[in-house]
């Protein structure tokens, strides 16, 4: 186990740096560059002006050399006035040193947003601390909920209970969150005037049941048909496996029989699943929080997008992949540690 844990390591790194390279290419295009500079020095700036800003700035400097600095293995340089000769932060706003240094992702610096005229870790961490909360109350409704939907229907394959259950998991999963969250709040904000707290005011105010249940509703149905269905289909087979007859011919109840030895082996395949919907959460924010605008990772994401903030941008997309990454770790060990005869070579 330790050595397949060390490769995997290894190989999340190796990922993350692959990833990270691509991803500061494609956010440092020449379009994108130019729509920062306007943005930072006035829309009827000239191509001249354009230029020589991009330049003070060292967005013209060598692409490995940036991509080096961001991630704190090359040292960081400041701006050159070309006027006085001394040297002078990036950005003003974000406190950044004047003089040459390794500051970038490795320790800790993430660099300035121009959006929120911070930096980007002060913007970041609160949205994520908030997304994060988010993401705990539709596991803590999704998860035990999609189990029960699906071992109630697995248990009982081709009864009229299980293509009920299959057909409203099959119909929640087919609804994408921006039909679903219209829909509820027509019907429960609008119509009923039950839930008609905005998720804007939970960043600030905090959670309550009125301005978090809408959100949290919308993600978990829409996920929470998926892992019935895996559930479902798991439960079934193990239902017919010979075990579970032998169980049946000694004596035991139904309810043991399922409890004691169809559960265990019948969550194996559900819990990969589970697990993925981390990175599946973190996409599904992106359209919630914009939708009801709770300010968490996913608001922020769109916000850095529309205004063109690359730091924050590149730190959003470290995090994604970070996730992703640390999520399939953990579903390979727990599969493994699941299932007794699954050895890790």
């Amino acid at each position: 186990m330790l050595t397949f844990l060390l490769r995997r390591l290894g190989v999340m790194v190796l990922t993350m740096l692959c990833l990270t390279i691509v991803v500061f290419f494609l956010v440092n295009l020449e379009p994108n560059l130019r729509k920062l500079s306007i943005s930072q020095t006035n829309m009827r700036a000239t191509d001249a002006q354009i230029e020589s800003w991009l330049v003070r700035n060292g967005y013209r400097d060598n692409f490995f050399e940036r991509y080096g600095a961001w991630l704190g293995v090359y040292p960081k340089q400041p701006n050159i006035d070309a006027a006085t000769g001394e040297a002078s932060p990036r950005f003003r706003f974000c406190d950044e040193p004047s003089e040459a240094r390794f500051s970038g992702v490795l320790q800790g610096d993430f660099g300035c947003s121009t959006k929120f005229k911070t930096t980007v870790g002060e913007k970041l961490f609160p949205a994520l601390v908030a997304t994060g909360w988010l993401m705990f109350y539709v596991m803590l409704v999704m998860v035990p909920g999609a189990l029960i939907v699906g071992v109630l229907a697995g248990m009982r394959e081709g009864s009229r209970m299980d293509r009920s259950l299959s057909v409203a998991s099959i119909a929640s999963t087919a609804t994408p969150e921006y039909v679903s969250g219209i829909i509820f709040t027509v019907v429960f904000a609008s119509w009923l005037g039950w839930l008609n707290g905005s998720a804007a005011t939970a960043t600030r105010s905090g959670i309550s049941f009125y301005n978090f249940t809408l959100p949290v509703m919308t993600m978990a149905i829409y996920g929470m048909g998926y892992i019935a269905r895996m559930t479902r289909a798991s439960m079934a087979e193990v239902m017919t496996a010979q075990y579970i007859r032998t169980a049946r011919l000694k004596g035991l109840s139904f309810n043991a029989v399922v409890i004691k030895h169809a559960l265990r082996n019948a969550l194996i395949a559900p819990f990969t699943v589970i697990m993925l919907q981390f990175p599946w959460l973190l996409t599904g924010v992106v359209i919630v929080e914009s939708m009801f605008r709770y300010q968490g990772f996913g608001y922020t994401l769109v916000q850095a997008a529309s205004n063109n903030d690359i730091d924050l941008l590149l730190a959003c997309s470290l995090v994604s992949v970070i996730v992703v990454l640390v999520t399939q770790l953990l579903s390979d060990v727990g599969y493994a540690l699941l299932n007794p005869r699954i050895r890790v070579s």
